[in-house]
């Protein structure tokens, strides 16, 4: 088995990545949408984050009120703590868990939005970073997801930079071309991952 760590600023385009890698076989991963399960209603995660910051964190319908929650977290660093304190154990149980039940011989994509930011490059067998100008992120974040620019600037300043995250990398995926060249250099990329999770690993 390879794991492989994905990342990449917000807007880069590692969800098309991830999706291209996927079509060709990896096992996928995904850090965000797991945070995401592991607080639905009924589960252990969502009644620890009720019982840190109050039932008002709730919707009527008893699940998590992500925004309401967000901007409570956002600007303070305690709060936030306390829900990285809560979450992220639950979020690394489960994906030892799914690592733990793909193929022996399977290449492992972990989809890690903050793998630089949270120096989680080491768990990894290999460290792909997906690229892409700051113009070309700031215009997939306002033309296509429908944020203002000023709200897209904040949120690409509140990650690590383009030089922290390749400075991580093994694979560098340049994701300012267009689909049919990125398709090319995902099927390089397929390749050497799948030569590495046959070679055999030293003892």
């Amino acid at each position: 088995m390879l794991t492989v760590g994905l990342t990449g600023g917000i807007g880069a385009g590692k969800s098309e990545v991830s999706r291209l890698l996927v079509e060709r076989g990896a096992v996928l991963i995904d850090a965000d949408r797991i945070a995401r399960e592991v607080v639905e209603p009924g589960t252990p995660g969502l009644a620890a984050v009720v019982e840190a910051f109050g039932e008002e964190i709730l919707a009527e319908d008893g699940s998590l009120d992500r925004p309401r929650l967000g901007a409570l977290v956002f600007n303070d660093p305690d709060k936030l703590a306390m829900l990285n304190s809560i979450v992220h154990p639950l979020v690394g149980a489960r994906s030892r868990e799914l690592e733990e039940a793909a193929p022996e011989d399977a290449v492992v994509v972990h989809d890690v939005p903050l793998l630089t930011e949270n120096g989680l490059a080491r768990l990894y067998d290999v460290v792909i970073v997906v690229d892409a100008s700051t113009g070309t992120q700031l215009d997939r974040l306002v033309r296509l997801r429908g944020m203002s620019e000023e709200d897209a600037r904040a949120r690409m300043a509140a990650q690590a930079t383009r030089e922290q995250r390749r400075a991580v990398a093994d694979i560098v995926i340049d994701n300012d071309v267009p689909l049919d060249a990125l398709e090319r250099r995902i099927e390089e990329v397929w390749a050497d991952l799948v030569r590495r999770a046959r070679e055999p690993r030293p003892e």
